[in-house]
């Protein structure tokens, strides 16, 4: 509830921003704010709003990273370098990771043009977005062969960067040629319809030798560990 109420309060600063005060002044959309910060405030508040808004900014930065440190750590580290990894070892390196993946993060900032951040925002959305089949559909159906689906999910990683590259990475909208006519739309749904078509096509075909099925190793407990958890743990 309070943060709903805080939301409110960011979206009617951002109508006053546009509304009441930009109209000689706006310029660029990202300077809005401490635009009207600037105008309307002293200096001593102006610093103290600007301190706030670079910790919001290091906000998703921190929390984006923890999360690459844990999927770094559980699905690779723990799965292919440190197969034995205790709770502690686990813990050590995600913090590595998770500061790796900061410092990084800043490198690239500080020394590289800042429009291949806004490129790769764009290339973001497509690329995460193929891995729907494998990930929501896999957790309905298992008819989908597992290495269908990697050969559906490079088809459609590599169509939808090409669409984004013919465009010079300036947009994600795909003008799409069919048979003389022209139907724009967005690269990554163009190219999750190839990772679909793939990955079913090819389906059936792999699923005729065994040995590219896989084997799932998943247990009933892993999906009960968290109520087995809460039920058998003495109480506090």
């Amino acid at each position: 509830m309070n943060w709903t109420a805080i939301i409110v309060f960011i979206a009617l600063f951002g109508l006053v921003t546009v509304l009441g005060f930009l109209a000689a002044y706006w310029r660029r959309g990202d300077l809005d704010h401490p635009a009207l910060i600037l105008h309307s405030f002293p200096d001593w508040f102006a610093g103290v709003a600007f301190a706030a808004i670079g910790i919001r900014g290091l906000v998703p930065a921190a929390i984006m990273s923890i999360a690459a440190s844990n999927l770094f750590t559980r699905n690779i580290y723990m799965r292919f370098i440190n197969t034995d990894c205790t709770a502690k070892q686990e813990t050590q390196n995600a913090k590595i990771v998770s500061l790796v993946v900061k410092c990084g993060a800043l490198v690239f900032i500080i020394f590289l043009p800042l429009e291949y951040a806004i490129q790769l925002q764009l290339l973001g959305g497509i690329w995460i977005s193929q891995t729907i089949p494998a990930v929501i559909i896999g957790l309905y159906t298992r008819w989908l062969n597992p290495r269908a689906l990697l050969i559906g999910w490079a088809a459609g990683l590599f169509t939808g960067t090409w669409m984004a590259a013919s465009t010079h990475f300036q947009s994600a909208v795909f003008p799409l040629q069919i048979d003389g006519l022209t139907v724009p739309g967005y690269a990554a749904l163009y190219a999750l319809a190839l990772n679909f078509a793939v990955s079913i096509v090819l389906s059936p075909l792999l699923n005729c030798v065994p040995a590219t099925r896989g084997t799932d190793e998943t247990a009933t407990r892993d999906y009960c560990f968290d109520v087995v958890e809460s039920v058998g743990s003495p109480a506090r």
